[in-house]
């Protein structure tokens, strides 16, 4: 046990030595302890953390996702000739993003300023307050039940924006070098099963009311149909109330604690809890301040002054709003898209066709879940330590590019018969693989890993929320665009356009560095010899 100490009554020469070995002797533990951290073999805990984070993100891809289908059902109730006009279904589908625009940004840089551990949990209420008062919406003479959902969704996404920064950084700080990948994948890839809930338990709600759907007097009369609405959104909070309790117990991140905090000692102690699994200490008797780099705005603009670091910025954010241009272009619409091409589109009106067109869209993204989105998550989870995060991303940008060209210049040939749509269908899910195997999960992946800790959850949602802005562009563009020359008809075009930013992205990503297989601190571009200078004030380091 070795114990350093400042005196008075030594000179200024053995003050100034006496801070300078001590500095020395910080600076190596704190990269012992962060090597530790690097070097873990996979246990319980990295579970634990793949599952806490994950069903947040199952929980924000089934609320993202079931407005797809929800959409339909509101515009049988509480549309004009039983659809939702083009404003109404904008507002119902953009209010999300918006709100998880503004969310990743705020949540990111909080993150970064009061710790992962005291935000994470706070989004995932907001998520439940959200879908909750959506099912519970009711309308009115003054205010339409659309406007009230804009504004609750909106809310809603702000805790969904906040997901993406607080768990990207927490699994990949809590992660050893080796396996960082596939746990960042493993969480990312419950957005896959959220989307495919959403289309299951739309389908078995519509099952289960199509008696009541057959007894209906007319069809400007769905009364179930307003039941089922309700049930398939407010379901979407069930998950979130299992792991709230989870996300508000997890620990600190060392890595904040240690480059944030300042306190090595407290971070030393909480890397050997979590790796022998017992439970966490904060001490009071282990605040011990040392001299580091802090985060501040004229630090923040000389970090990312720097060419080398603001071309990664610039990368991971550009990558992100390219891929969401196409990914909640179609995510959003696979219902519109779905009925352009005429896929299972009902012979039947009235209250039958009503029951059959439900049911055909829940099955046709059901189709497109299976057969693509999933499978490209967790090809991207075999490979993604073993490739590289870059190969892979630039393997999707050039697939979807040539997928998307297939689809949108040959859109008329690929719907004008049956046998054809079933091609244009398949080319889908290659497109959907090819999202996840692909840009989909990279750019969730790359922005957690580049940076240094005191801008990694601020880093991340600037390009989380660039890839929201791409979301919001998308979809706005789609509702403007997609009727021009008659219904659905200007579709093709739109797959065209999703063509060229699928091309752009391409060249964003030979911007980025390969982050596979190398520490956190490696990638974060600083001198990491000497990152701590000194303890401050009185320094009391037991070496244990």
């Amino acid at each position: 046990m070795a114990s350093f100490h400042e005196k008075g009554s030594v000179g200024s020469g053995d003050k100034v030595a006496t801070r300078n070995d001590t500095a020395f002797a910080l600076d190596e533990r704190r990269r012992a302890a962060l090597a530790e951290v690097d070097n873990a073999k996979f246990s319980w805990f990295h579970a634990k953390v793949c599952v806490v984070a994950g069903v947040g993100f199952f929980t924000d891809a089934y609320d993202i996702f079931a407005i797809n289908i929800a959409s339909t059902m509101l515009g049988y109730v509480y549309g004009k000739g039983q659809k939702l006009n083009k404003n109404q279904d904008l507002g119902v589908k953009v209010a999300t993003p918006v709100g998880t625009f503004f969310g990743q940004l705020l949540f990111g840089w909080l993150a970064d300023v009061v710790g992962r551990k005291r935000m994470y949990g706070v989004e995932l209420m907001i998520i439940i307050i959200g879908t909750f008062a959506q099912a519970l919406s009711g309308d009115g003479k003054v205010v339409h039940i659309i406007g009230v959902l804009v504004v609750w969704r909106f809310l809603m996404g702000i805790g969904i924006g906040g997901d993406y920064p607080l768990s990207a950084v927490i699994s990949s700080e809590f992660a050893s070098t080796k396996i960082r990948g596939r746990m960042m994948t493993a969480v990312f890839a419950n957005q896959g099963w959220g989307n495919f809930t959403a289309a299951l338990v739309a389908f078995i709600i519509t099952a289960a009311f199509k008696s009541s759907i057959l007894k209906e007097a007319s069809i400007t009369d769905l009364k179930s149909v307003d039941y089922m609405w309700r049930i398939l959104i407010g379901l979407g909070c069930v998950p979130g109330v299992v792991a709230l309790y989870f996300r508000l117990t997890i620990p600190e991140t060392p890595r904040f604690t240690m480059d944030i905090e300042r306190n090595i000692d407290q971070a030393t102690s909480d890397i050997k809890t979590v790796l022998t699994n017992t439970a966490a200490v904060r001490n009071d008797d282990l605040v011990q301040r040392v001299e580091a780099p802090r985060a501040s705005w004229a630090d923040f603009r000389e970090y990312f002054g720097k060419l080398e670091n603001f071309k990664v910025l610039f990368g991971c954010a550009y990558s992100w709003f390219a891929l969401d241009i196409a990914f909640y272009g179609l995510g959003l619409n696979s219902g519109i898209v779905l009925q352009a091409i005429g896929f299972g589109t009902p012979p039947n009106k009235g209250v039958s066709g009503v029951y059959q067109n439900l049911k055909n869209i829940c099955i046709g993204n059901l189709i497109l879940s299976a057969g693509g989105l999933i499978p490209g998550y967790w090809a991207t989870f075999l490979f993604v330590d073993k490739w590289g995060r870059k190969p892979i991303q630039l393997m999707g940008f050039i697939a979807l590019t040539i997928l998307f060209i297939i689809m949108g210049f040959g859109y008329d040939k690929l719907t004008a018969t049956p046998a054809a749509t079933k091609g244009f269908v398949v080319l889908y899910c290659f497109a959907n693989f090819f999202q996840n195997f692909g840009p989909n999960t990279t750019t969730f992946i790359i922005p957690g890993e580049a940076f240094p800790t005191r801008y990694r959850s601020t880093a991340h949602g600037i390009s989380a929320a660039s890839g929201k802005l791409g979301a919001i562009v998308a979809q706005v563009g789609f509702a403007q665009l997609k009727d021009i020359g008659g219904t659905n008809k200007f579709v093709k075009h739109i797959l065209e356009i999703f063509a060229f930013f699928m091309l752009t992205g391409i060249f964003s990503t030979l911007l980025l560095p390969e982050t596979n297989r190398q520490s956190l601190e490696d990638l974060s571009n600083e001198n990491q010899e000497g990152f701590v200078k000194a303890p401050i004030g009185r320094a009391n380091i037991t070496d244990v």
